[in-house]
């Protein structure tokens, strides 16, 4: 292990231990958690993805799914965080503890009640096993914590290489169940809550949209018309000041709208 990833994992473990005290005092039903919360995560999968349990207290991963051999090469095995803090391009570094660093200080603040209403999300470039590098969206929940502490989070990273080709890391709040989201925080600025430019169903069409569904099957999910749903693309289309559907997908992306 070089010093600068020794340097690294001290500094990010310096951080989550800022939201936690102890560790948890009864097992993690690991398998059911994950079937929980999942679907809680709303997540979108435009291109390939695993998700993990990162265990906040042991500052490692308490497990990670197959998909990390087809998203990075590396059996789930040789996954620890260790190798994921190794893998973060040079340059995205900085960011990267920026980013926990932020998300550390949001949740020391905010009410029990509201902790798994938010999920938190951020690019950054990882390589792969062959040595290539990937940029990977990562998004992340909280799904094991009291009153007093936080003790997991349940993670997911999806390649999207194919829609992000360069531009700078940037991190976002996305707030779920009407809650307010904050896009595209950068390192200097305070947390403002964003403008809502879409209605709600309009989100859950673009969010459709960037998982390259067709307006056909959008219409027969949401029992509305092909009509209706062109509709819809058209105001999304607008109110986001793009032209195309692909300038559609990359800017909710980079703006993490979605």
């Amino acid at each position: 292990m070089s010093n600068q990833h020794s340097q690294l994992y001290v500094k990010a473990k310096q951080i989550w231990s800022t939201v936690v005290k102890e560790g948890p005092g009864y097992p993690l039903e690991l398998k059911l958690q994950l079937e929980i919360h999942k679907q809680l995560l709303n997540l979108f999968q435009p291109g390939t993805y695993y998700y993990y349990v990162f265990n906040i207290f042991q500052a490692d991963f308490d497990f990670v799914s197959p998909g990390v051999t087809n998203l990075l090469g590396y059996l789930p095995e040789e996954m620890d965080i260790h190798k994921f803090l190794e893998i973060i391009h040079p340059e995205d570094k900085p960011y990267f503890m920026q980013f926990e660093q932020r998300i550390a200080e949001f949740f020391k603040d905010l009410p029990f009640e509201k902790i798994s209403k938010y999920k938190m999300q951020y690019d950054l470039r990882m390589r792969t096993k062959d040595n290539r590098y990937v940029r990977i969206l990562h998004q992340a929940l909280q799904i094991d914590f009291d009153e007093t502490n936080y003790y997991r989070t349940l993670d997911v990273d999806t390649d999207i290489s194919h829609i992000k080709k360069d531009g700078t890391p940037s991190f976002s709040i996305i707030g779920l169940d009407g809650e307010p989201s904050y896009y595209n925080i950068t390192e200097t600025n305070t947390l403002t809550l964003s403008e809502d430019l879409f209605t709600q169903r309009e989100r859950v069409i673009l969010k459709m949209i960037v998982e390259t569904k067709s307006s056909k099957e959008i219409a027969n999910t949401l029992f509305i018309s092909p009509h209706t749903v062109n509709a819809h693309r058209k105001n999304i289309l607008k109110k986001a000041k793009v032209t195309t559907p692909v300038e559609l997908v990359c800017k909710a992306l980079h703006e993490g709208w979605v």
